[in-house]
């Protein structure tokens, strides 16, 4: 970010390449409507581009970067509620030679993502932001502006209700 702030053009491309499956994911999953999700996503980016002047590294870019999309989110949420957007059946892959197998995994993702949305908010977002975006508790903490305890907590909770929707 800091070459990209130095004027360096080809730094955001790296920067966007790197960061933008993950990023889009969690944005995604966050969401209900897949346009919402890409008009955030693209906000997201549009305030990066906006920062590259006054951008002072005080984490990791990704935890910056997060908690931008944190921000935005949270302000979604103010104004249309949460939930989270299940994923498309093209967009599930599982043994496609055996029937049997990808009704197993189609259960078993119908079990996760009924258990995912109905986690609170804050364990839903813990969640993502460790599971999507590879962020440390730390890092959680300082996205969501929680103390480290807290997102610990959460992303503990969230972890163990997943599981044991799917061990079901």
């Amino acid at each position: 970010m800091l070459a990209y702030g130095g004027g360096d053009a080809g730094a955001f491309e790296t920067l966007y390449r790197r960061h933008r499956g993950a990023l889009y994911r969690f944005v995604l999953r966050a969401l209900r409507h897949r346009a919402t999700a890409e008009e955030l996503f693209q906000e997201v980016w549009l305030r990066v581009i906006e920062a590259r002047g006054r951008y002072a590294p005080q984490a990791r870019f990704t935890t910056w970067l997060y908690t931008i999309a944190h921000n935005l989110l949270v302000d979604h949420w103010r104004k249309k509620g949460l939930s989270v957007v299940p994923l498309d059946e093209d967009e599930m892959v599982a043994a496609p030679d055996n029937p049997a197998r990808q009704a197993e995994a189609r259960e078993a993702l119908a079990r996760f993502m009924h258990a995912l949305e109905a986690l609170p908010a804050a364990q839903r977002e813990a969640f993502l932001l460790h599971e999507e975006a590879g962020l440390t508790v730390a890092e959680i903490a300082a996205v969501t502006g929680a103390n480290e305890e807290a997102a610990k907590s959460r992303l503990r909770y969230a972890m163990a209700k997943l599981k044991a929707a799917v061990d079901e």
